[in-house]
């Protein structure tokens, strides 16, 4: 099937329930396979069990990004395209993103407070996360500050955009500024530095990961187009029965004139 055919919502609909099973099936086989492999992971020389918190606390920290540049692709078919299913997408994931990146402060602050002595710290790294988190929240709400979905869309597509800004200062933070995070060790020039033991559990996390918000964001959308439908027919009963109000109270008018004369 042409991916253009995607765009009428009926055929999403359609082709999403045929997949979502298997997606699903798929995202729990490797869960659990990940979380099997990070279980048998030795610990760290250093940081000891407190280690395995990265197998949680990492792939969250990627998904909260990749959210985001999924919903300001949305946002381009929003504004340039006029993709039918582009807001429903970007709609869809904000509130999965903001969740990825809930957790992923929520870990990192649990993995810093034994490595680094704290819960928090003004860092570059920790600091432009807690803003995308904001921005998450934002967007969810302007969502639903506005009443038109053709404005909140249009609105919260300008909005994400310039938000994508933040996501290479928050990529390259630990670079450009040398704070308490520690710099990138799995994706970077020259490769990765971690130990095989403890990569090979963390990708098969991130795939298991990024798999889950698949599953979620298709899931997620098609409740938002199945309740904009369910809008729309209560909106067209709401414009019948005032029709038919307007045209009883007319007719009780006229027969009242008829009366008097």
């Amino acid at each position: 099937m042409p991916l253009i055919d995607l765009a009428n919502p009926t055929r999403f609909l359609a082709l999403s329930a045929r997949v979502l099973p298997w997606l699903a099936a798929a995202t729990a086989i490797l869960l659990a396979t990940g979380l099997y492999l990070s279980a048998l992971a030795p610990d760290d020389y250093q940081q000891g069990a407190t280690v395995k918190i990265m197998f949680i606390h990492v792939p969250n920290a990627w998904l909260s990004m990749f959210v985001w540049g999924v919903m300001s692709v949305a946002s381009l078919g929003t504004l340039v395209w006029r993709h039918p299913l582009s807001d429903v997408a970007a709609k869809a994931a904000a509130p999965i993103g903001a969740a990825f990146t809930f957790l992923a402060l929520l870990t990192g602050s649990l993995w810093g407070r034994p490595m680094w002595g704290t819960y928090w710290e003004w860092d570059a790294r920790l600091t432009s996360v807690l803003i995308l988190f904001l921005m998450y929240l934002g967007l969810m709400a302007l969502w639903r500050a506005v009443e038109d979905p053709s404005r909140a869309a249009r609105a919260a597509a300008v909005l994400t955009l310039v938000g994508a800004l933040n996501l290479p200062i928050i990529k390259f933070s630990v670079d450009w500024w040398n704070t308490l995070h520690q710099p990138a060790s799995v994706m970077r020039m020259g490769g990765s530095t971690l130990d095989k033991s403890f990569l090979i559990p963390l990708l098969v996390m991130a795939v298991a990961f990024t798999l889950l918000f698949v599953t979620l964001h298709l899931a997620a959308m098609r409740n938002e187009i199945l309740r904009r439908r369910v809008r729309s027919l209560q909106m067209m009963q709401a414009s019948r029965v005032a029709f038919s109000s307007e045209m009883s109270t007319g007719s009780r008018q006229e027969n009242a004139s008829t009366g008097a004369a």
